[in-house]
């Protein structure tokens, strides 16, 4: 019986992960330009710091999370998000008590338990930063600048991302909003889906993330959270729209956007892309600054926002790229020519060498045809290195650099260097090369 993968969790792939990789250390060296460290939690944590931070109405903790029992019987759960794991490291191990602002970010797998769809699995990976200490509105225009700043670097079009922002007010304001909203739409209960019916019991807050088309109509008539937020918040807004407007990030107010936790107050963000149709969301944020003296630290601002990377993925190289793509692109290829062991034995030598010289190399092991083999070569490699009974009976490889179709020589003795042999191939592998140009005829060769 073929055992396959649970529903919604996605394998990566070999001819996948370079550009995953790539995406990681972007966004990696993008949060450390601005000062964030990197935090790892655990991927299992106690259900009620979901419960208790995220929000029991929530449709994270009431449908999404993975929930179970340890051999104790203590509930857990995989991670749905990460910001209430942060913040519950941040108080457990005290950096509250630094009194300075905690300028922490994270990347790793969440897990939620929805339809999978293009783009959305159940499991997932989020990266994201939490600013932690500080209720200043100039953060919460540099935690939308990082958003703004890392989508740069990945070369998406400024043109094509827009920032909607609202202001949800301060805890104080939630009642009398969520008080408006219930009456706004108890009148329209028969026009709502059956979830934002239950809502409409539980927090009429949440209807305001339906993306459901029946209950558009009733969302965007609904009131402003703006008009229900307190002065001191109306305040602090304003000043976050001239900070967005100082650093020349295009936005446009949306009195609808909420975010779907509970534990979000005043300023809530999102990054968009035109090219994600319906559910173009990049990334999504906002102040939570409740939440540090919710579980259990002192009273403690803070704002963050989060990402998901599978939506990065398909934004920069869509899946039929990714399926025209082969496997690990090399730097050379080895083939033993033949089916003597003295052969053989030479080309794993020459690989290993290869290798310990930090060029990316591999060989063929599948016994194919010389032609075959060359294909493969053809299709992953830059250099290829032939080894047969005449190479070692001249005691040197035939070679041939596969982008240029230039062929030379190289005595066995050479891949004893390490560091020259690196040379040369570095040498090799010049700009000119790479755009696919011959290669200067006069370049200096090593001795063979």
């Amino acid at each position: 019986m073929k055992v396959e993968s649970v529903r919604g969790m996605r394998d990566i792939l070999p001819e996948e992960t370079p550009l995953w990789q790539k995406l990681e250390a972007e966004i990696r060296a993008a949060f450390a330009l601005y000062g964030y460290g990197e935090i790892r939690v655990p991927l299992v944590e106690r259900v009620e710091l979901f419960s208790r931070g995220v929000g029991e109405e929530t449709e994270v903790v009431d449908k999404q999370m993975y929930v179970f029992p340890d051999r104790k019987g203590l509930q857990l759960a995989l991670r749905p998000e990460a910001t209430a794991s942060v913040v519950r490291a941040y108080v457990e191990h005290g950096l509250h008590a630094k009194g300075d602002l905690a300028k922490l970010s994270y990347l790793g797998a969440m897990f939620r338990y929805e339809k999978p769809q293009l783009g959305r699995q159940r499991q997932f990976h989020q990266y994201g930063v939490e600013a932690i200490g500080s209720l200043d509105p100039a953060l919460d225009a540099e935690v939308m600048d990082v958003s703004a700043y890392l989508m740069e670097k990945l070369g998406l079009d400024r043109r094509g991302l827009t920032l909607r922002l609202n202001t949800i007010g301060c805890r104080q304001d939630r009642e009398p909003y969520r008080e408006a909203l219930r009456l706004h739409f108890l009148p329209r209960a028969s026009q709502l889906c059956p979830d934002c019916q239950r809502r409409l019991v539980g927090n009429p807050l949440r209807i305001l993330d339906c993306k459901r088309p029946q209950c558009q109509s009733a969302i965007m008539a609904a009131p402003k959270s703006s008009d229900y937020v307190c002065e001191a918040c109306q305040g602090h807004f304003h000043q976050v729209q001239d900070y967005v407007k100082a650093l020349d990030i295009r936005f446009e107010l949306d009195h609808t956007l909420v975010r779907g936790l509970d534990y979000y107050t005043r300023t809530v963000f999102e990054l968009c892309s035109r090219d994600l149709g319906a559910q173009d969301a990049l990334l999504g944020g906002g102040r939570y600054d409740d939440l540090v003296e919710l579980l259990g630290g002192p009273a403690t601002p803070a704002i963050g926002f989060a990402g998901g990377m599978e939506r990065l993925v398909l934004l920069l190289e869509p899946p039929e790229t990714q399926q025209e793509r082969g496997g690990v692109p090399l730097d050379v290829y080895v083939i033993p020519v033949g089916d003597d062991q003295h052969s053989r034995s030479m080309a794993a030598s020459i690989l290993m060498r290869l290798r310990r010289a930090r060029l990316v190399s591999d060989a063929e092991y599948k016994g194919r045809s010389l032609r075959k083999a060359m294909q493969v070569a053809s299709n992953r490699a830059h250099f290829v290195v032939l080894v047969g009974p005449d190479e070692l009976a001249e005691g040197k490889a035939k070679a041939k650099d596969l982008i240029t179709g230039v062929p030379f020589e190289v005595e066995f003795h050479w891949f004893s260097d390490a560091e020259a042999l690196r040379g040369f191939f570095q040498r090799e592998i010049s700009p000119h090369a790479a755009r696919g140009q011959p290669s200067d005829p006069e370049h200096e060769k090593p001795p063979l």
